[in-house]
């Protein structure tokens, strides 16, 4: 494999006419890539409401193959640290431009792929296997995705504006799930049952890799600036081995793992649960709920712009620790909302959302400034990989067990779970708001 791909040396040659790059649009390059990755992401999640229970489990009643839909969904983050430990093999032995490509060709394939997926009356539960080995690809490339660019922006960006560029990574989130719900939208609302059962749901993975390609090529229009050029020859951004990172920084990993838990945990709990709920438990159409994801989503835009704002003039640490605590409210009444009709829908996604925006917009720089120079590539991919699989995987399925079971309000003590563990770790990791304005890392 050649370290220089010709998608590569394209994204080059387009850096040199333009005389490199700046944070705003190393900004734009990152916003387009989290968008992809997102897109992918809920264009899933949303079948995996929609679609699959019928699709792989028709044999099992709709709740139990919703579940079993999300344990799948699941296998994505379990499988997301191996994908990690391969991509930095890639990029310390063919480059960053290499390791990208694999990845991203890899999401998107695995994503198409799922396009074209045979149900259980044509296959059986081979239908099943298929579904889990797609996911699990999905989950393999993004590991391989992590670029460092939210670091890349930071060090770029002036002392002052930190919070304000480690909120730009974050944006990726409510754009894709505004994305995926106004395409899953669309065709729920214009096609039969039938049409969309048979093909319409299909689209949007075919969708999903055209976008794959656009964030390819903006992502190694980054990857070959000077800038990032210089990072990598500093140390700054440069991959290490996995085992000698989490030797060296075992400690903030873990911590960086578990300081997001409250906004990984709510993040599922407006996003993917909801839908969910509404579907399996009420009268309401589906693409009804998809537009309140919509326009929740574009709350969530302005919620994360502000979190940059508070975190730039109180402090990210504070403010973390102060959305943990709303959350915690939050725990104590929301999920209850989902049963209120039109009103309690909507104030249960718009407090849920502006809650996310607020604390999911810093919390990927909750720990990185702990990492010593040398680890903080590699140990913050880790982080990331960690909180995700700690905080987001079993979201949707252990909601939803436990709502169907028991009764909303016990989903909100998973919530105040979270925001518990998120105060403890933050309280463990309070150097981190000096080294953080020191460093410069995200």
């Amino acid at each position: 494999m050649a370290s220089s791909t010709t998608l590569e040396r394209g994204a080059r040659r387009a850096e040199t006419r333009d005389g490199g790059l700046n944070p705003g649009e190393i900004a734009v390059g990152v916003i387009v890539g989290r968008t992809s990755e997102f897109f992918d992401f809920f264009v899933y999640a949303i079948a995996s409401v929609l679609v699959f229970p019928r699709l792989v489990f028709p044999e099992t009643n709709a709740l139990t193959g919703t579940l079993y839909s999300f344990a799948i969904f699941a296998l994505a983050f379990v499988a997301r640290p191996v994908g990690t430990v391969v991509s930095m093999a890639i990029d310390r032995a063919y480059g960053r431009g290499a390791k990208l490509t694999v990845a991203l060709l890899l999401l998107g394939s695995s994503t198409v792929a799922i396009a074209f997926l045979p149900g259980y009356p044509d296959i059986g539960y081979a239908s099943a296997v298929l579904l889990a080995l797609f996911r699990i690809g999905q989950g393999l490339a993004l590991g391989g995705v992590w670029d460092g660019l939210a670091s890349l922006l930071a060090l770029s960006a002036p002392e002052r504006q930190r919070g304000w560029y480690a909120m730009v990574p974050q944006l990726g989130a409510p754009l894709g799930l505004m994305v995926a719900s106004g395409l899953f939208a669309y065709f729920v609302a214009n096609l039969s049952a039938q049409d969309f059962f048979d093909w319409g749901w299909r689209y949007p993975f075919f969708v999903a890799f055209a976008i794959n390609v656009v964030a390819l090529f903006a992502r190694l229009r980054i990857v070959v600036t000077p800038e990032y050029s210089r990072q990598f020859e500093n140390r700054e951004l440069e991959p290490t081995r996995v085992g000698e990172t989490v030797r060296a920084e075992g400690r903030n990993i873990v911590i960086g793992a578990f300081a997001p838990l409250a906004s990984f945990a709510l993040f599922h709990m407006v996003t993917v649960f909801p839908l969910s709920w509404i579907f399996l438990f009420t009268n309401q159409p589906p693409d009804r709920f998809l537009i309140i994801q919509l326009l929740s989503g574009a709350v969530g835009v302005v919620a994360i712009v502000v979190s940059g704002v508070l975190a730039d003039q109180i402090g990210r640490r504070t403010l973390l620790i102060g959305t943990a605590a709303a959350i915690a409210a939050f725990s104590g009444f929301a999920p209850q909302l989902l049963d209120g009709g039109d009103i309690g829908e909507a104030t249960f996604m718009g407090l849920g959302f502006i809650l996310l925006g607020l604390s999911f917009g810093q919390a990927s720089g909750a720990v990185a400034a702990n990492f010593s120079k040398t680890y903080r590539y590699t140990g913050s991919a880790l982080t990331s990989d960690l909180a995700w699989l700690v905080g987001a995987a079993f979201a949707p399925l252990l909601a939803l067990f436990l709502a169907s079971h028991f009764g909303l309000m016990s989903c909100g003590g998973y919530l105040l779970s979270g925001a518990v563990i998120t105060m403890a770790a933050l309280g463990f990791n309070r150097p981190t708001e000096k080294r953080d304005s020191a460093s410069g890392a995200s």
